[in-house]
């Protein structure tokens, strides 16, 4: 191989690439145009077998060198631009995405909330009026703990907490994943699981109530609760999101309506999931824990929802263009 003959005719290539990579490493890869994207992959490629080529000849160790710095900045550029875009998007969507797709499927999770909040004043109203509707509703080893022992059963929870907190965060997942499912069923499987959910909580409000411990009771449940409650009614409204793209489509086709819909549903998963487990970690290691008053529990807990809530209620900040 005649070494300045080919460097001569390769050279231009290795300028090329050299000023998009200054101008992408400058200004970002959005900076380029798509044609020039497609020639800093296309030059790259060339580059990378331009290094392999000197180095097999021995064309010199500066030249090899600059190649190799070559090659490294395209890499850096092509590849490892793309993961932090990839990131970019992830940090754009909790920042602004996840908050905007709550407030655009309000009314859906107005009606879980809706229904979650009626079946607990139900199951509280004729928990008063009538016990074996505690018996019923409420696991028998709770109204033994509550009744007889005249104590909370979170005490089991101390000691064991990295079990615990797994175990809450798995079945809180699997709680919210089967009212988002419940969807397609038409929404009846989600109303369920909302309207069971929410029996739940007013049976056992009412038996802590009836035995004088609605206090420590609501001290254990608010810190993670601000998190945990809200992230169900976000299941429901997804649920119920899907539900209504399979019943009422509006003018759009079935298919287009379960399309749109079922997008912004993922979209509410997508923060559902980080609720939970932050939940279920608050539920194992914060609430239970006997050392920790309980009027600081509940304003961590009040805290955290005000912070939900505002953070919710964000708006992207339109830049005048």
């Amino acid at each position: 191989m005649h070494v300045q003959r080919w460097i001569g005719r390769r050279e231009p290539n290795w300028k090329r690439l050299d000023g998009l990579l200054q101008q992408a490493e400058k200004q970002g890869i959005k900076s380029l145009s798509a044609t020039e994207i497609k020639d800093l992959a296309s030059l790259y490629r060339s580059v990378s077998a331009d290094l392999a080529r000197a180095r097999t000849n021995k064309v010199g160790k500066i030249l090899i060198q600059d190649l190799q710095k070559l090659t490294a900045r395209g890499y850096n550029q092509i590849y490892q631009g793309s993961q932090r875009q990839e990131w970019q998007q992830v940090k754009e969507f909790y920042l602004w995405g996840f908050p905007q797709v709550v407030q655009d499927s309000w009314a859906y999770i107005a009606i879980a909330t809706g229904i979650f909040c009626l079946t607990a004043i139900i199951a509280w109203w004729y928990g008063w009026r009538d016990p074996t509707f505690i018996a019923i509703t409420v696991p028998d080893h709770i109204v033994k703990i509550v009744e007889e022992d005249g104590e909370l059963w979170m005490g089991s929870m101390v000691g064991a907490e990295p079990l615990v907190s797994s175990n809450i965060t798995i079945n809180n997942l699997s709680v919210a994943f089967g009212a988002i499912a419940g969807g397609i069923t038409a929404g009846l499987y989600t109303i369920f699981v909302i309207a069971y959910n929410g029996l739940s909580i007013g049976a056992i409000a009412t038996l802590v109530g009836k035995n004088n411990l609605a206090y420590p009771f609501w001290a254990f449940v608010f810190p993670h609760g601000s998190l945990e409650l809200p992230a169900i009614f976000l299941a429901g409204g997804a649920g119920l999101l899907i539900g209504k793209g399979i019943i009422f489509p509006g003018q759009s086709k079935r298919i287009d309506a379960l399309k749109t819909n079922g997008t912004k549903a993922a979209q509410l998963v997508m923060g559902i999931i980080p609720m939970l487990i932050i939940a279920g970690t608050i539920e194992g290691f914060f609430s239970p824990s006997p050392i920790i008053p309980s009027p600081i529990k509940y304003l961590v807990g009040t805290s955290i929802f005000c912070l939900l809530v505002l953070y919710c209620l964000r708006n992207k900040p339109i830049i005048p263009s």
